[in-house]
């Protein structure tokens, strides 16, 4: 008979297996690049990309327009096809993961169809699945409430401010419970005061959620407010620069940008862009 010692504890197994599940890669690349071949010639977008994303994370990239911060959100999409390296999103290729439905995705416009409603909007991607009404109804409203638009089901995108329009797209993404959030500079085109408000939105959704983020920005104070871990890339073709990990609350408000540890971060950012020659566009 096995001593005790050596005796394997279910319940200890368990919460192992479960911390390791934790601690999984939601996204895994390893010396990814891309190439796009045009009419003048190829254009090297992503070069010698090694990243890893793990469960949970809230992850931004930053970089100069045109990095390729777009290029590589949308690879891990399987909106675009990597040209050299491997990309791995839930541990299988980003075609397999899209026909799983692992991730929402959330463009720069909140993309809304004019003639339906704020509902049937959010619903679209239960409708084309085959949801019933009463089903994508008790979503809709589930989701909308997430994202403080309970009350607007009935109400067409026009009658929405901006900031309105983009939440809705957020439940969108959210509706058919993805692993994966991946956002393309969602509040880029607002305001800032509408854009401050979003970010707190934002971060009250993910806590709520549990989600693992995935979000492109060119604002260094947005990066770093948001973010457990920032992504700093260069200019074309885009590369890593630096992985800059932050350690904020997640009940964190804005003030904590004001703290000395926000702008230790963001200086960090900024010596990285910097030091990608970021500034010479």
């Amino acid at each position: 008979m096995m001593p005790p010692s050596m005796q394997s504890d279910p319940v200890s197994e368990s919460v192992a297996a479960a911390a390791n599940r934790d601690r999984e890669s939601v996204v895994r690349a390893r010396d990814l690049s891309l190439t796009f071949e045009t009419a003048d010639g190829p254009v090297f977008a992503l070069s010698g990309v090694d990243l890893e994303i793990d469960r949970g994370e809230f992850v931004s990239f930053i970089g100069p327009s045109g990095c390729g911060k777009t290029t590589l959100l949308r690879a891990i999409a399987d909106l675009e096809q990597p040209t050299g390296g491997t990309l791995a999103v839930n541990g299988v290729p980003p075609r397999e993961a899209r026909l799983n439905r692992s991730y929402g995705y959330v463009f720069q416009a909140p993309a809304l169809y004019p003639w339906r409603t704020i509902e049937r909007n959010v619903t679209l991607p239960l409708e084309i699945m085959g949801m019933s009404a009463n089903e994508r109804r008790a979503k809709a409203g589930e989701y909308l409430d997430l994202v403080n638009l309970g009350g607007f089901e009935k109400k067409y995108p026009w009658q929405l401010s901006g900031g309105m329009q983009q939440r809705a797209s957020i439940a969108r993404a959210l509706c058919f419970d993805p692993d994966l959030l991946l956002m393309d500079e969602p509040f880029g085109a607002l305001d800032e005061i509408v854009r401050d408000h979003l970010n707190e939105q934002l971060l009250r959704l993910w806590a709520k959620t549990q989600k693992t983020v995935v979000f492109v920005t060119h604002s260094i104070p947005e990066a770093v407010f948001l973010s457990t871990k920032i992504v700093v890339m260069s200019p074309r073709p885009g590369r890593i620069i630096d992985v800059i990990p932050t350690d904020f609350p997640r009940d964190r408000t804005l003030d904590a940008r004001e703290s000395p540890e926000f702008l230790e971060i963001a200086h960090r950012v900024r010596e990285g862009l910097r030091a990608g020659h970021s500034y010479d566009d």
